[in-house]
This record gives C-alpha cells, structure tokens and sequence, in this order.
C-alpha cells in the first residue's frame, strides 16, 4: 500500500502541477463578486446546504482549476455552468483569493462510523486495493496545495459521497459517472473510488465531515 500511495502521490506532482498556475487574485474584489455565489455556498464559503460543497479554505489553485474546468465543460456541474460562462481568470482569481482566506467552519461525523471511516481514509483498504485517503490530501484532510489535491476537512457528508460516487461511477464507465471526467486528478480519484463499496463511502464521507 505505501507504493501505491506513493506513486499517487507521485504521480499527482507530476501531471497535476501543470496545471498550478494561478493569476494574481484579490480577495476584496473576491468578497464582492462572490455576492453570486452566497446562495448556493453561503457568504463566507460555508455551504448552509449539505449538497453544495464549503468552499471556505480551500486553496486557490484548486478553486481556479475546477471553475476553468467547469467553463471548458472538462467537469459538468448544471448548477454552475451559467454563472462560469461570464467568468473571466481574473474573477476566478479574485474569488478563489477570496475563498482561501475564509476559516472553514466544519461539522461532526457520526460516531458509528468514525472507526470505518478512519481506518479507509488513513490506511486504506489492502483487500480491495483501496489507496488510503491521507496519503494526498493529508493526515487532517488539509490537502497538497502544490501538488494540486483539495482540503476535505469539513466538507458536507452528503457532497462528499455524492462526489465519490460520481467518481465510482466513471472508474466502472457507469453513465452516471461522465460529469467527472476532466483529468488525470479525476482518473486517481475514479481509480480508487471504483473498488469503494457504499457502506465505505458513506463512513468515508461523515469522517470527513468531522476532520478539522
């Protein structure tokens, strides 16, 4: 498991840090034009509706990354792809600058599903071939800013395993799968998220909830 890890990881630094390159951002300019964004992930980046994701304290590169996907149609999200269409780099910039500097306010996990849900996201699952969670996104779920892999910490439940799911979905060439399709970053996550059962995902999605 720890070749396995490690060659993720590698991997990740070497097709994913190609695509790094973040614009200057201005987070005053951020705050205003997320005035857009606050219904959907709350004015500071903290999603009040568990299926949109908190966007607060996640880094720039990934934040501009995933809008310049969404606006090249490289990861469908129907929710975003009105307001992406007008976006300039510029404004990706500003509110991604915006975003990284919001704290982040967390929530809890279900205790009946911390001991599985740990266990998959630090050590993985050998018998299935699962590479542990920790290895790219860190011990805390904090993320590899430079190496392009997103904080977790806190993120919904709910946004999280439908994510994971979208991910299972594409890795098995399921149908339901093609809104994640955009790179090499969603080829890891499909790779690993297609040998994930249900009961895994879930406790997998609440841990996550609950890191800080």
């Amino acid at each position: 498991m720890k070749l396995v890890a490690k060659t993720l990881v590698l991997a990740a630094l070497m097709g994913g840090s190609m695509n790094l390159a973040v614009a200057g951002g201005d987070a005053a300019a951020g705050q205003t034009k997320s005035a857009v964004c606050g219904a959907c992930h709350g004015t500071d980046g903290n999603s009040m509706v568990p299926n949109f994701p908190n966007l607060a304290g996640q880094s720039e590169s990934y934040t501009v990354k995933q809008l310049k996907d969404m606006k090249a149609g490289l990861r469908e999200v129907p929710e975003m792809m009105a307001i992406v269409a007008g976006l300039s780099e510029q404004d990706m910039a500003d509110l991604a600058a915006y975003y990284a500097k919001q704290t982040p306010k967390g929530g809890a996990a279900d205790p009946a599903l911390v001991e599985l849900g740990q266990q998959v996201f630090r050590a993985g699952n050998p018998t299935s071939g699962v590479a542990a969670c920790a290895a790219c996104h860190g011990s805390t779920g904090k993320g590899m800013a430079e190496a392009g892999f997103p904080s977790l910490a806190g993120q919904h439940a709910a946004y999280t395993e439908a994510q994971l799911k979208a991910f299972r979905a594409a890795g098995r060439e399921d149908a339901e799968g093609k809104r994640r399709t955009n790179d090499g970053e969603a080829k890891m996550m499909q790779a690993t998220a297609a040998r994930l059962s249900d009961k895994e995902i879930k406790a997998l999605a609440s841990y996550i909830n609950g890191l800080q």
